[in-house]
């Protein structure tokens, strides 16, 4: 599966019966609680890299890929919005493209 094939399955479950998945019940929520969601599987990411447990941050890191993903979905962001700004940061240094911001 790649991130294409995962955001699809997402966005197939925005207007799907919330009972049905738990990316439907996220989307129905709302945008702020799929941010919230995010922003939770982030820290549990970060303490896995910290305790340096590969199996487990490999886990959290696939739930905040998701959750990430939910996130987008619930402001209507696309994939390819995103993938298209990383490919338009990989034709310059990273210090400079900081220092643009």
């Amino acid at each position: 599966m790649t991130l294409d094939d995962l955001y699809a399955t997402i966005l197939s479950r925005k207007d799907a019966d919330p009972s049905s998945s738990w990316t439907a019940q996220l989307l129905a929520k709302g945008p702020e609680k799929c941010a919230e969601k995010f922003g939770e599987e982030a820290v549990e990411a970060i303490i896995e890299a910290v305790k340096d447990d590969k199996t487990a941050l490999t886990s959290e890191a696939a739930d905040v890929l998701y959750h990430l993903l939910v996130m987008l979905a619930a402001r209507d962001v696309p994939l390819t919005d995103v993938l298209s700004e990383l490919s338009r940061r990989q034709s310059q240094s990273g210090i400079t493209e900081k220092a643009s911001r």
